[in-house]
């Protein structure tokens, strides 16, 4: 895993500690050289796919990088608010999710339908929150 981290498209940090608590901003899967996760061109006219399961697994890892800058990891997530384009990418979201926490041992979550996102190729961003002692 790259420790280079995607550069905000605003001014706001990545993350912000207070405390034991480190916030993580809106997360998408946007790459460290501004390519997004999850994008296919499938014909010459511009139609691409967007794989809602790639783009969810690219979110949580740059998620999980920027924590790991924190001295925290995804283990240490007690929150997440994740924001769908389109709720009928749900179920794909969902599974893909899956694969980083537990229904029992996971944080709580909460996943909302938005109008668009800051790019038209994204499809889902991730917001946590997480819960680390300081050093």
């Amino acid at each position: 895993m790259s420790n280079k981290k995607v550069t905000p498209r605003g001014a706001y940090p990545h993350t912000k500690r207070v405390g034991d608590f480190i916030f993580v901003s809106g997360t998408s899967s946007r790459r460290v050289d501004n390519t997004i996760a999850g994008v296919e061109l499938i014909d010459a006219m511009g139609t691409k796919r967007l794989d809602i399961k790639e783009q969810t697994r690219e979110v949580l890892k740059n998620i999980d990088r920027n924590l790991k800058l924190e001295g925290a990891s995804l283990a240490d997530v007690v929150d997440v608010t994740s924001f769908l384009v389109n709720m009928n990418d749900f179920a794909g979201y969902n599974e893909a999710y899956a694969e980083f926490f537990n229904a029992e041992t996971g944080p709580a979550r909460t996943t909302v339908a938005v109008h668009q996102l800051p790019h038209p190729d994204l499809v889902v961003e991730i917001k946590v929150m997480a819960h680390k002692k300081s050093s």
